[in-house]
């Protein structure tokens, strides 16, 4: 594995395969929250099994806390190293000629992320952490109900938290507009397909994050 990481092509695998693997959960995650739009009572069920079964609570939850601090790590070092490439490519010609303004500028679209993932957390994962295993409550209930639907509506009162949401999907769309097309490319998906991917990828990037906006404002101007 390390020898894998050591060559800039196993470097750049190695980031899309972990880039793939979190737009399969990215999507998953949408298709779950859209419930809430639409179904609170199919929302509060399918949050329940998914906080509360053993396979995704203790294999696939840890595998995607990995998928996550390797992305964001994999991507500070690919980008310390193309920072060194460009000034050499600057030094002979216009290196950003050939380069477009996402893809020059994916760390600040990625920290951006990153701060959104740590305020998410906070909002949702460490609660659910500390009602589950800390005060030991499993049941998912609050006063008789299911208290998954209730706990996401009250974060999403407040404009700033809603604001902050927004902003941080802006950026992602961002990242997800060159980071796509980049993952399929790592892995060698340059085909008869590509052009299909390309279409696909741009209705996802702008898509999903699109998507998880309506659902903060959905929420916050209706309060329900």
């Amino acid at each position: 594995m390390s020898g894998i990481l050591n060559s800039s092509i196993g470097r750049k695998f190695a980031m899309a395969l972990s880039a793939l693997f979190l737009m399969i959960f990215l999507l998953q995650h949408f298709v779950i929250n859209i419930l809430s739009v639409f179904s609170p009572d199919a929302f509060n069920e399918v949050s329940h099994f998914m906080g509360t079964f053993w396979a995704i609570q203790y294999l696939l939850q840890p595998i995607l806390i990995f998928g996550v601090i390797f992305h964001f790590v994999m991507g500070f070092v690919l980008e310390i190293k193309n920072n060194k490439a460009r000034q050499i490519s600057y030094a002979k010609n216009n290196g950003g000629a050939n380069s477009s303004w996402m893809s020059r500028n994916m760390i600040w679209s990625g920290l951006a992320i990153l701060a959104f993932i740590v305020l998410h957390f906070i909002d949702f994962w460490i609660p659910e952490i500390n009602t589950k295993y800390i005060i030991g409550d499993m049941t998912g209930m609050h006063n008789g109900e299911y208290r998954y639907f209730h706990e996401l509506v009250e974060k999403f009162h407040s404009p700033l938290r809603v604001g902050a949401y927004i902003i941080a999907f802006v950026f992602l769309a961002l990242h997800l507009l060159h980071g796509f097309n980049s993952a399929f490319q790592s892995v060698g998906a340059n085909n008869k397909y590509t052009k299909g991917l390309k279409t696909f990828s741009k209705v996802y990037a702008i898509g999903i994050p699109l998507g998880f906006i309506f659902i903060a404002l959905f929420h916050h101007l209706t309060g329900h």
